[in-house]
């Protein structure tokens, strides 16, 4: 499975087998993953930082705070961003901090804040790996979900021949691979998503439009394509850049989204409309620029056709539909009412009146309600988060209608 666009985080121990990581990096950068090296103190006396910067093409991040330009190196953000954090080599020392939370590197602050899958490949010395402390270790790592490269048997820094060798680098290479080819149960599905807000033309320089970004639609895109679908993305007008491996269909009117969705509607299993499509259009469309006077303009509106209601009317039992409802009274009576009246699977409310949810943000608070009337109440979290969430739904109720 190729590795484009995913991005991982590497963390690097202070141990002789960090020679080896410049391999690696290598090998992943070669498949288009976006790497990003996290080196621990004692690991640059091993390896210097130029060279991993050099391969990675990102400069080597090891303390909280950037001399250079007394910025932060924010591990929180680290942790959300990244889709794999691989620990290698990872020593005895290291794995003791992960196993009892220990926080006193920029790597291991990393560690305890990231949502993503962990890998670690430990590589240490003979006894240091069968020392029942290290092995205890071990399991608790495991025991935390945490995925295990094994280290290999063969000649080790002291001279002795046993376990405790790193795994070479394409072999960890081939378990990255392994590891986001299993990770992607919705492997086969096409997927609709519509995003970002409309347009609708006053004339050629005007326009009737909302505050929406497209962040919470792009995000949800990146999500299920991350789970092995294939994604188009109708999108409104953005500046957002498109997600790796997502077909983008660019729009600008809510005339234009519900030709684009109708297009690919048939073929998709999975539709997410999250656009804020616009509800009413102008009558009238001016081919010149309205030049200002001293009188009032009147500008007349029609209703835009309903995208999500006339997509529901189409759906079929093997497809799953999942709209959006973004209120700011009376939220879940309405939010309801929307889900039964469009035919949807799930609705997504989120509520004006929730603070650090709502359009432009980073972070959204969300209620998922399921056509069987099921309430889901989820935290403010950021919209990558959010969109794993939605995702990780769909694929149940994927799971549930083709079994």
């Amino acid at each position: 499975m190729s590795l484009k666009g995913k991005n991982i985080v590497i963390g690097v121990c202070g141990g002789i087998a960090a020679y080896k990581v410049a391999s690696l990096i290598r090998l992943l950068v070669k498949e288009n993953a976006n790497v990003q090296v996290i080196m621990t103190p004692d690991a640059r006396e091993f390896i210097t930082p130029l060279t991993l910067a050099t391969l990675s093409k990102h400069p080597v991040l090891s303390d909280y705070i950037n001399r250079h330009t007394e910025t932060w190196n924010n591990h929180v953000e680290l942790g959300l961003r990244a889709d794999l954090l691989l620990i290698a080599p990872a020593t005895a020392n290291t794995l003791s901090k992960m196993a009892h939370g220990t926080c006193d590197n920029l790597l291991l602050a990393t560690y305890l804040s990231a949502k993503c899958p962990v890998m670690f490949a430990p590589a240490m010395d003979l006894d240091m790996w069968l020392h029942p402390t290290t092995q205890g270790n071990v399991k608790r790592l495991l025991s935390f979900g945490n995925i295990l490269i094994a280290p290999g048997n063969g000649e080790l820094a002291s001279g002795l021949i046993g376990e405790g060798r790193l795994a070479e680098p394409e072999e960890i290479q081939q378990r990255i691979q392994q590891f986001f080819h299993n990770s992607s149960p919705l492997k086969g599905k096409n997927v609709l998503v519509s995003a970002g807000p409309t347009h609708e033309a006053i004339d050629p320089v005007r326009f009737i439009g909302n505050h929406s970004s497209g962040k919470m639609g792009y995000a949800i895109a990146s999500a299920l394509q991350s789970m092995g679908a294939t994604v188009t993305l109708v999108s409104g007008p953005t500046q957002l850049p498109t997600p790796p491996e997502v077909n983008r269909h660019d729009v600008t009117s809510a005339q234009e989204m519900l030709e684009a969705c109708s297009i690919y509607f048939e073929k998709s299993d999975i539709i997410v409309m999250s656009a804020a499509v616009a509800d009413y259009t102008p009558v009238e469309t001016a081919i010149q620029k309205i030049k200002k006077s001293d009188t009032n303009i009147e500008i007349t509106l029609k209703k835009t056709t309903d995208i999500l209601a006339t997509l529901g009317k189409r759906k079929t039992d093997k497809q799953t539909l999942v709209g959006f409802a973004l209120e700011t009274e009376n939220a879940l009576q309405n939010a309801q009412d929307k889900l039964k009246r469009k035919n949807l699977d799930y609705i997504v409310l989120n509520s004006m009146q929730d603070e650090g949810a709502g359009f432009a943000g980073d972070t959204n608070k969300v209620t998922i309600i399921d056509r069987s009337g099921e309430i889901k109440e989820f935290g403010l979290k950021s919209k990558k988060e959010v969109a794993n969430d939605i995702a990780a739904i769909i694929n149940f109720h994927q799971v549930a209608i083709n079994s």
